[in-house]
């Protein structure tokens, strides 16, 4: 059974202007009208709606296959005269990031795109595109650029985000007196990991774009392939301070564990520096704790003062030494 929430919008568009909604199964005769194409936005469809698509569009079983399945790592692939390109979505949500896919099945007359997970609507992508008829008169390549250039414009915040916490983070690193701990290093780690997942979601972008920008002529025209190497910029740049703000935060890593062993190496010399103040009335009190029957000064009245204030004397100079030394 089709669903209707999985089919969000079935547009047809002539010469860069929309002209109406269609349902499925108008989809294969609009396809027969000269100088039309549709756009086709589906949510998490499920098999028997990916088995009308296939027979409206005329496409491939493969194709249909990976477009329904998701979990597939962002490529693009060709099946005849149709593109099959995945994208990971990424997008905020409490704080946290979260990943999504949208696959994209286009073809000269057609765009077709899949929505998996996390991802954000393209219904703003759809009204700028409405709005720039001169340009979506190219069609789907038009349509395929926007959205591309939707989802990477949307890493920006999440990347901002992440460099916005990693200075909180460095400012407590570096807040004097201030040792931070296994919770500390938790947090380094998971921004670490989320840096690589936006990493390995956007770096697969190069090889589209280039994929786009050196073949499938019969889709992507002369002035079009500008915009894609617009994308390959943005996507380059992305990585880039990905790249640099992982780093940072790999060093914020050793610099937290190298503060925690100075921290220690402090806590050892204060014990071993008070350990060694002790040894002195301990050895002078283990001396005269012996059973002799003849111990000098047992007999003088003074010998008892006289100690104490030996002892006194030696712990005090020892302790001023070790002070001195940053040991105390």
């Amino acid at each position: 059974m089709i669903d209707p929430e999985m089919i969000v919008n079935c547009t047809v568009y002539k010469k860069g202007r929309k002209l109406r909604e269609i349902s499925l199964d108008e989809i294969s005769d609009v396809l027969e009208e000269e100088g039309t194409f549709v756009w086709l936005g589906l949510l998490e469809p499920n098999v028997e709606l990916m088995n009308k698509i296939k027979e409206e569009f005329c496409l491939h079983e493969l194709a249909v296959e990976d477009a329904y399945a998701a979990h597939q790592r962002p490529k693009i692939e060709e099946y005849g005269d149709t593109l099959f390109v995945v994208l990971h979505t990424a997008q905020l949500t409490g704080g946290e990031v979260q990943f999504g896919e949208t696959h994209i099945l286009t073809g000269p007359r057609f765009v077709v795109t899949v929505r998996h997970g996390a991802s954000r609507s393209y219904a703003k992508v759809r009204e700028h595109c409405e709005m720039l008829p001169e340009r979506l008169v190219r069609g789907p390549s038009f349509v395929l650029y926007s959205i591309m250039d939707f989802v990477v414009d949307n890493y920006r915040p999440i990347m901002d985000d992440l460099e916005a916490k990693f200075s909180q983070y460095e400012e407590q690193l570096f807040n004097p007196g201030t040792i931070s701990g296994k919770a500390y290093l938790q947090e380094l780690y998971q921004l670490k990991r989320q840096l690589i997942r936006l990493r390995s979601a956007a770096s697969p972008l190069l090889d589209v774009c280039t994929q786009l920008l050196r073949f499938h002529e019969g889709l992507i025209t002369k002035d079009g392939k500008a915009y894609f190497r617009d994308i390959y910029d943005h996507v380059v740049r992305f990585i880039d301070t990905g790249d640099r703000l992982r780093e940072m935060v790999e060093s914020a890593v050793q610099i937290n564990l190298a503060q925690v062993t100075i921290h220690q190496n402090e806590i050892v010399q204060t014990l071993a520096g008070w350990g060694a103040i002790l040894a002195i009335p301990t050895m002078i009190f283990s001396l005269y704790g012996m059973n002799f029957a003849h111990m000098p000064g047992l007999s003088w009245e003074w010998s008892f003062p006289l100690v104490l204030g030996g002892i006194v004397s030696a712990c005090t100079l020892l302790w001023r030494r070790l002070r001195k030394a940053g040991w105390l």
